[in-house]
């Protein structure tokens, strides 16, 4: 049976962040995940964490300037300083937190920019980020953005990064499968499932196409959530879906997996 961490920069928006962790636990989720956990000190976050007795199973690093259209700047040419700045204090906050994968966001692609000199400083930054995390034995993530949610990223299709993981060639790089993002670019998600596994370590879930619980739409979640069973995942499927109304009135679909 798969095993589900509440999204708390997606869920639980009825009350501020912190008393999220609260929310999740108490609707029967043991671990969560979030975007980014640099607006708290970590000890603020670990303690809330050991309250309810929760694991965290993935944050992302730094998003850059979001105002601006950045979405991370580990491929940007001439900003690997920065870049380099984030995935070390994102290994701060994973170790602080215990979390065993971090997500590495690439970067949008400016319109008429050089996208070959990004794709080349992202596979540098991303060895950098290998080097500091493997002797932790932390997984970094690699994930595809379908061009309607964040237009110019990096990578659109499962595809693109799994190539761009064959290309990074580093032990401790797996990619991200967002099935949401996955059915809106690529499809067919039964064989990307059984085709890759192993090479996905973190999942995640919305209906498509419009990102709300996995119990509407054209995605067949219970179908899945087997073959997941079937081809021996186990790791963390996390609920990065928008509540249609409230997180708790919609969390019918999830009663029959709480622990």
């Amino acid at each position: 049976m798969p095993k589900f961490a509440a999204n708390l920069s997606t869920q639980f928006n009825e009350v501020p962040f912190l008393e999220r962790f609260a929310a999740a636990a108490n609707a029967g989720f043991r671990a969560v995940e979030f975007l980014f956990p640099y607006d708290y000190p970590a000890e603020v976050l670990k303690a809330e964490l050991e309250k309810y007795q929760l694991e965290l199973v993935l944050f992302n690093t730094a998003a850059g300037n979001v105002a601006a259209g950045e979405w991370g700047v580990s491929a940007i040419p001439g900003r690997e300083a920065e870049a380099h700045a984030d995935i070390d204090r994102a290994l701060e906050y994973a170790l602080a937190l215990n979390c065993p994968q971090v997500h590495v966001m690439a970067a949008t692609v400016a319109p008429g920019a050089d996208r070959t000199a990004y794709e080349t400083t992202f596979v540098s930054n991303m060895h950098y980020a290998a080097e500091r995390f493997a002797p932790h034995g932390i997984r970094l993530l690699l994930e595809a953005l379908n061009p309607v949610t964040k237009p110019h990223y990096l990578y659109a299709s499962q595809y693109q990064t799994l190539a761009m993981m064959e290309r990074i060639d580093r032990s401790n790089v797996f990619t991200q499968l967002d099935l949401f993002h996955a059915q809106l670019v690529d499809g067919n998600l039964s064989h990307l499932i059984k085709t890759y596994a192993g090479r996905y370590r973190h999942i995640q879930i919305a209906s498509a196409p419009h990102r709300h619980e996995p119990d509407e739409g054209e995605i067949n979640y219970p179908w899945l959530f087997n073959l997941l069973d079937e081809v021996g995942y186990d790791g963390w499927v996390g609920c990065e879906y928008f509540p249609r109304t409230t997180t708790e009135a919609g969390l019918g679909w999830f009663a029959p997996y709480a622990q």
